[in-house]
């Protein structure tokens, strides 16, 4: 989840209950302002009804209007004890005017005349509807908790989005970054301080690894060095003891044995000083190359050397297809591919090259796919065949990558196919 979505999420929740409890204070305030403010009125009515009663004034008409609503009724002393001096509640009065009734706040209370009997007094006055204070209330408290959530959360996403600028700039670094290459100092343009600290933590770390990349590159580049001399003089002490020495069967075979794995040591040795030339960038000038002329050489010695599993090749290729590159990893490039798809393929299958749009394609029977993420890893083998490094198609990637090339590999049709894009 995104932060702006993940924040929005948030701010939405803590809104909610909010928004909630503002809603029924609001109501319950507004509904007790205008109680308090009916019962003031309703009291200043019934005191004009009371003073005027006593000085034998005219009374108001009764029902006259939605306010003039009373009753006077005489009662005994009985009674008069039994009713509350002022009561207040609310109840449903009949409005003759309407026809109908409506609810109402009724003020009931009890007085003596001059001539010592007792009255009582009703006085109603219509009030507004909790219904309809309810849904008002409800109605604009969703328009606001919507306007406020909107507000705050545009507010709050141009406050972020300010205030994170240093880490997507971090981001948008560490996306570029790539070990052992050329790269720009790690932005640090912030006052904020926890940002600072942030970019110089991931500057400390580059650096380590940066040391690290160069410390295997250099570690690997001696080792090879190193391992070709000792390879070399057991190779030639082998092949002494198979031409100047009588060994047996058993012995002979041994010693061809031993000879094979020099020989996939040799490669093994050869194709590591090739990566770290590739990925040092130590990589000798460019030039015009022909790969219709490649492919055409390397298909004619892959079916010369694989010629017992009887392998048809059907090639679809141009006439010339030229590109501006180092000519010994171009050849490496696509030997890789001829020959993984021919070491590959079962016996009496069909290898299928084309060459079209820039795009070369390399494709061979297989039962099941690879595992695509991590076909162009190094020391990554589908088998356990002789001879098999797991370094091939990992030069492939590197050189690919170093000319800023696309290569995939996909599985369709019970067939393996793997595409460069120049």
């Amino acid at each position: 989840m995104k932060l702006s979505r993940r924040i929005a999420l948030i701010l939405t929740l803590a809104l909610i209950p909010i928004m909630v409890l503002w809603a029924a204070l609001f109501f319950f305030a507004v509904e007790r302002e205008v109680v308090d403010e009916t019962d003031d009125a309703l009291e200043e009515y019934a005191e004009l009804i009371i003073t005027r009663y006593n000085d034998g004034r005219v009374l108001p008409a009764l029902n006259s209007g939605g306010k003039n609503i009373y009753t006077l009724t005489p009662i005994s002393d009985e009674e008069a004890r039994h009713i509350p001096r002022e009561e207040y509640y609310d109840k449903e009065v009949y409005i003759p005017e309407h026809d109908d009734t409506e609810p109402a706040r009724v003020l009931s209370t009890v007085f003596r005349d001059k001539e010592g009997r007792y009255l009582h007094l009703e006085v109603a006055m219509p009030t507004i509807e909790k219904d309809d204070l309810v849904a008002t209330v409800l109605t604009w408290s969703v328009v606001l908790f919507g306007v406020l959530l909107i507000a705050v959360v545009v507010v709050s996403m141009l406050v972020f989005r300010g205030a994170l600028r240093p880490l997507y700039a971090l981001l948008k670094w560490l996306d570029g970054y790539k070990p052992g290459e050329g790269h720009q100092p790690v932005p640090n343009e912030t006052n904020i301080k926890e940002f600072r600290r942030l970019n110089e933590a991931a500057d400390s770390a580059v650096k380590r690894s940066e040391a690290m990349v160069e410390s295997q590159k250099q570690f690997i580049a001696n080792a090879s060095h190193e391992l070709q001399t000792p390879l070399a003089v057991i190779g030639n002490r082998v092949e002494h003891i198979i031409d100047h020495t009588s060994p047996n069967e058993e012995q002979l075979e041994e010693l061809v044995k031993i000879q094979q794995s020099l020989r996939h040591s040799v490669r093994l040795n050869r194709t590591l000083l090739q990566l770290m030339r590739i990925d040092s960038g130590e990589v000798a000038e460019s030039e015009d190359v022909d790969i219709v002329t490649l492919i055409r050489e390397c298909v004619e010695n892959c079916s010369e050397v694989y010629e017992a599993k009887a392998i048809e090749c059907a090639m679809h290729l141009p006439e010339h297809f030229e590109l501006r590159m180092n000519e010994t990893l171009a050849r490496t490039t696509v030997i890789n591919l001829v020959k993984n798809a021919y070491v590959y393929s079962p016996a009496g299958g069909t290898v299928t090259i084309t060459l079209d749009d820039r795009r070369l394609t390399v494709a061979n029977a297989g039962d099941a796919a690879l595992d695509s993420a991590r076909v162009f890893d190094r020391f990554y083998t589908r088998t356990t065949r002789e001879g098999s490094t797991g370094l091939g198609l990992a030069i492939v990637k590197a050189v690919a990558d170093h000319y800023g090339f696309k290569v995939s590999y996909a599985f369709t049709n019970h067939r393996h196919t793997f595409t460069v894009e120049f």
